[in-house]
């Protein structure tokens, strides 16, 4: 059987699908991270640099973090870029997407401690072996799962955009929650950032597997209803659930707050504590 978890080799772009016309070079960071990343279809943004930042520096210093739909590497290249000598694996199903995430692991100077591997939520036990990925190996998981169902409404017809916003068939966010407690080391952490609506199914998947929950709301601004929330577990705990005051991203007009702007330009760290 063909192993489907293959690392992903530094790659000239232009003989690929994706052409360098095809990409956009962003800035990430204030500048400190430039990405590449297809023109059209899903782009990362704020939800990508607030779930990095809610990676505990202290925590995974030396640990080894798993980016599960990394996407072109967004999530993993800004927690690596904050967090040194932290190693990261990038996990994306797309091959197309794992070849750019390769090529912004190369030009931010990460190649001695990050990697992208085409592969996805559901890969067998035998297909992680093979390719090296160790099961209960990591110390932290971090992933912005797809917010649609595979059945809920239209899909893009950008493949790459609808591919990064919906589950694959017959999947559900249970699976993704199996998958993070089979990745993770006992007593590792998850971090996952979900829209707000979807609490209780992401509480349903993390249920048996994680406690010590954390939950902190995001909102637009203060007194609006949260539209994301940034939920964080710890595999094996039992204690309860912890939610935390939310945190609104911008002031006055569409300028960030001060904390935000601190997180999304100067790589600051967002901390989900009590």
């Amino acid at each position: 059987m063909k192993n489907h978890l293959e690392p992903a080799l530094p790659t000239d772009l232009s003989n690929k699908r994706t052409s360098p016309s095809d990409l956009t070079d962003d800035a990430f960071l204030g500048g400190r991270l430039q990405l590449l990343q297809p023109r059209q279809g899903y782009r990362a943004g704020i939800d990508a640099v607030l779930l990095a930042a809610a990676v505990d520096a202290n925590e995974a210093e030396t640990g080894h973090l798993l980016d599960v739909g990394a996407g072109v590497g967004t999530v993993g290249l800004c927690a690596a870029l904050r967090i040194s000598p932290m190693r990261v694996t990038l996990l994306e199903r797309e091959p197309e997407l794992c070849r750019i995430a390769t090529e912004n692991i190369h030009r931010n100077g990460l190649d001695g401690r990050v990697r992208c591997l085409t592969g996805a939520v559901g890969t067998s036990a035998g297909q992680l072996a093979a390719a090296g990925l160790a099961i209960e190996s990591f110390t932290h998981v971090v992933a912005n799962p797809p917010f649609m169902s595979s059945n809920a409404g239209t899909r893009s017809e950008v493949h790459l955009k609808a591919a990064s916003r919906t589950l694959q068939r017959g999947q559900s966010l249970d699976d993704w929650g199996r998958f993070f407690a089979r990745m993770l080391r006992p007593g590792g952490t998850v971090i996952l950032i979900h829209k707000a609506d979807a609490l209780t199914d992401v509480l349903t998947s993390l249920q048996g597997r994680f406690g010590a929950v954390t939950v902190m709301p995001l909102h637009p601004r203060a007194g609006e209803p949260a539209n994301r929330i940034i939920v964080k577990a710890i595999k094996g705990r039992r204690t309860g659930l912890t939610l935390l005051s939310g945190l609104p991203l911008h002031g006055c007009g569409n300028t960030f707050t001060p904390t935000m702007d601190s997180v999304l330009r100067h790589a600051a760290a967002l901390n989900l504590v009590t």
